[in-house]
């Protein structure tokens, strides 16, 4: 049980530092460390976890804990959650002490400028990892694809695309149109 524990703190330690734009933005590195690397899930068990963790109320990087879980059980829940927040806490905490003395500075603005469009690139590619993992065939990512356009073009409640994706993929399973 100890080694799980360690190798889940050795993968997120660093991953941590690759947050920029949230938890969402390791997704594919993440899917990457626990299926490729380190054999402990397969793309179908990450993705199931994944869409979990987005069914549940709380930070974007619950699917971390949910990793650590399957792999290791509360220690590895622990050693996961502990490994991607603390550095970046750590970080921030350090860096808060003299980012706002140069608001507006040539250099601030310079960085933030930049680390913008690596953030939305690395957020799209988990965005593709997940969209390549899905189960359910040309109906999943037609439903995906769709659910994007709604939320993006539309004020429609995320609560009413979440539940008639359900639903749809419901009718589809019991007409059997559903491929796993």
């Amino acid at each position: 049980m100890t080694r799980p524990v360690v190798g889940l703190l050795m993968v997120f330690l660093p991953l941590s530092f690759f947050t920029i734009g949230g938890g969402q933005a390791v997704i594919a590195e993440v899917q990457r460390q626990v299926v490729t690397v380190h054999h402990w899930m397969s793309k179908t068990e990450f993705a199931n976890l994944f869409a979990i963790s987005r069914m549940a109320p709380g930070p974007g990087s619950l699917y971390i804990t949910l990793v650590g879980w399957y792999v290791a059980g509360v220690a590895g829940a622990i050693a996961a959650t502990i490994g991607i927040f603390v550095p970046t806490i750590a970080l921030t905490y350090v860096i808060s002490g003299f980012w706002k003395p140069h608001a507006k500075a040539d250099w601030q603005r310079a960085l933030e400028t930049g680390l913008k469009p690596v953030a939305a690139g690395m957020v799209l590619a988990s965005v593709f990892v997940l969209f390549m993992n899905l189960n359910g065939g040309s109906w999943a990512r037609a439903i995906a694809v769709a659910s994007t356009g709604l939320l993006s073009l539309t004020r429609i409640n995320p609560l009413i695309v979440l539940g008639s994706g359900a639903l749809l993929f419901l009718l589809l399973h019991h007409f059997q149109l559903a491929t796993a």
